[in-house]
């Protein structure tokens, strides 16, 4: 087997393993359901993780990556324009999906009941911060970065509920006025404190 076809099995394990826990959460997760879920062999599956502790671990991360792309700079854009998009990314059709959402929430379930999962999450969402916080630096010059943050983490409160929101079929204009709302945070002026 070469390695492209090794990511390629070990990509479709860890999709298989995310879309059983957007369907079941963590009980509808085990190493012979994601085997058959990914159209593998259990042996393969056992091969790449050592137990499905280390199948959840690997599915964060992959889940962690994703949503750095969302705040990832686009060198081609003015700063501005680099935070507009990755405000408006979030509300993208592919993430207000009934998978992905609920993908989401049976993620955050698992890091309230498990430490170590927690650790995880706590971890992805300073790093998705400190994305976006540097996305708004570089759009708001001169604004501190305590408040750079601070505008992070009340983007991220309206992001959440929009995504919340958009399981319950709320239309699409609130979508776009949470979207306008992020932009509100993000592009405030700077405030002495």
């Amino acid at each position: 087997m070469n390695s492209g076809e090794q990511v390629d099995r070990q990509s479709r394990i860890l999709e298989a393993a995310l879309d059983l826990l957007s369907r079941h959460g963590i009980s509808g997760v085990s190493m012979r359901a994601v085997a058959r879920e990914a159209g593998v062999a259990l042996g393969l599956v056992n091969y790449y993780y050592d137990d499905k502790t280390s199948l959840i671990r690997a599915a964060l991360h992959r889940v962690d990556e994703h949503d750095l792309k969302l705040v990832a700079p686009d060198p081609s854009s003015a700063p501005d324009e680099q935070l507009r998009k990755a405000l408006r990314r979030v509300a993208g059709a592919e993430l207000l999906t009934t998978r992905y959402l609920s993908l989401r929430l049976h993620l955050w379930a698992l890091a309230q009941a498990d430490e170590d999962y927690a650790e995880i999450n706590a971890a992805a969402f300073d790093r998705y911060l400190d994305g976006l916080a540097s996305l708004v630096s570089n759009a708001v010059p001169g604004l501190p970065w305590e408040q750079c943050r601070e505008r992070a983490a009340d983007i991220v409160v309206v992001q959440n509920g929009m995504w919340l929101t958009a399981l319950l079929g709320i239309d699409k204009a609130a979508i776009q006025r949470s979207i306008a709302r992020t932009e509100q945070i993000a592009f405030a002026p700077p405030q002495d404190q």
